[in-house]
């Protein structure tokens, strides 16, 4: 079985499953696909964890030994790195927030899957997260260059990328890469519970703002604003806008996605 599932009520948790190297096998980006689409149309789930079983590594990315027979299968190369393309966009467009918790390695097609989540924790201390294509003579082919110089600048994914640099968890947070570390001991235990914070949010308004932001790097200030309004028009009126604006004016905690 090479992800693990678990359901806490409105989070789910998905751990990849070849401990300790976690690799990233063709059963699992398929069994990953067919999972990604369930989550997206299960308006129960309201924010995910993707993690690495074990202790020691979140993932070190493709087992390249397989990649021959999933080009015998899919047909050709595009057509396996199409496929991760898709999953990966899926992610990221969901409307839903992901978490991916950086640890141990996090290399290659286990770093680009942490890119195309919202939210991105690491452990303070032995992390490797680099994009290392480069010692392989090739280069990023999961959406991974383009993904980095987003999130962390054109110079560090320069320097990462050209040098095959693999960085440690609090030098990720410096650049940007993630956006908070915490001891390896509690780093799942802390993506679980922002994971439950976020599901407590009211969920068209989250939806409404991860349309709103995700990919605003290349909208117009006009089509920016065009999504900010269609997100109001979206959550106004709705019993969670209702009981937001109630529990505001009895200060109160309100308590979203009952409905």
């Amino acid at each position: 079985m090479p992800l693990l599932i678990d359901r806490r009520e409105a989070v789910v948790v998905i751990s990849i499953n070849d401990a300790p190297y976690n690799r990233m096998s063709l059963k699992f980006m398929d069994d990953l696909e067919a999972l990604v689409e369930e989550i997206s149309g299960d308006d129960s789930v309201r924010a995910v964890v993707i993690t690495g079983e074990g202790d020691r590594n979140f993932s070190v990315g493709m087992n390249l030994k397989e990649l021959p027979k999933g080009i015998e299968e899919k047909g050709s190369p595009q057509a396996v790195f199409d496929q991760r393309l898709r999953v990966l966009a899926a992610i990221e467009n969901m409307g839903k927030p992901w978490i991916a918790t950086l640890f141990g390695y996090c290399l290659g097609g286990g770093l680009e899957l942490p890119l195309a989540c919202h939210f991105r924790l690491a452990a303070e201390e032995g992390a490797q997260i680099g994009l290392p294509e480069m010692d392989l003579g090739t280069v990023p082919a999961w959406g991974g260059s383009a993904r980095l110089v987003r999130c962390v600048g054109r110079d560090h994914a320069i320097d990462m990328i050209l040098r095959g640099k693999k960085i440690s968890g609090p030098e990720a947070l410096r650049i940007g890469l993630v956006g908070q570390v915490f001891p390896h001991d509690k780093l799942k235990a802390e993506a679980i519970a922002l994971a439950e914070e976020l599901a407590s949010m009211p969920r068209l308004a989250v939806r409404g703002m991860l349309g709103c932001l995700v990919g605003s790097e290349t909208k117009t200030l006009e089509e920016s604003l065009s999504d900010e309004r269609d997100a109001v028009n979206a959550t106004f009126g709705t019993p969670d806008q209702q009981e937001g604006m109630m529990a505001f004016l009895e200060k109160r905690k309100p308590v979203f996605n009952r409905s």
